[in-house]
């Protein structure tokens, strides 16, 4: 039996189709994916009416100089528990570093960071997680639905969150507009 591909490090793209709302056009950067299941963080689609002053204020955290920037709906799982997706120039408690793309932490001590102005150079602030069960993802991969592609900091950082899903597509090579919403049949 062949090795599986794990896609921890990566983004996962939505295919037009996908048959679940929730994923339309969704874009996830990958933080675990092994045989226990996975775990990734949606930073495709702005949460409406959730600032991060607004949410920094909700935690007790004087805004100080953070921008206000929207905050990310990071997936359906856990949707009230708060993730920062950010540069690997700055760890925390409870900071994980994703391969050499990005670190995941999910402790106040990144806010407060930013705030102050101490944080990391390059972030994204989730709320909520995608998530599969073992085996859930790869069974989900050999159907029309996802598609993986590496991880561009610049994709991820400098690009408008309405932009990201077509921008990552044409970094893969991939005009979005070529896609259809119908798998084939060989």
């Amino acid at each position: 039996m062949p090795n599986p591909t794990y896609l921890s490090s990566q983004l996962l793209l939505a295919m037009p189709g996908i048959g679940d709302p929730r994923f339309e056009r969704a874009v996830i950067a990958m933080c675990v994916h092994d045989e226990g299941g996975a775990m990734g963080i949606g930073v495709g689609t702005e949460i409406e009416g959730i600032s991060l002053h607004g949410l920094l204020t909700q935690l007790e955290i004087d805004p100080g100089i953070a921008p206000d920037v929207p905050v990310l709906a990071g997936g359906p799982v856990e949707p009230q528990r708060g993730f920062v997706l950010h540069s690997q120039d700055w760890a925390g408690e409870g900071s994980v570093q994703i391969g050499n793309s990005y670190t995941l932490t999910s402790t106040l001590d990144v806010l407060k960071a930013i705030a102050e102005g101490k944080g990391p150079g390059r972030w994204l602030v989730a709320l909520g997680y995608a998530g599969w069960e073992a085996g859930q993802l790869d069974e989900e991969l050999t159907h029309h639905g996802w598609f993986a592609t590496p991880v561009l900091s610049d994709v991820l950082f400098d690009t408008a969150v309405e932009n990201r899903w077509a921008t990552a597509f044409a970094a893969a090579g991939i005009d979005p507009a070529l896609l259809t919403a119908t798998p084939g049949r060989a």
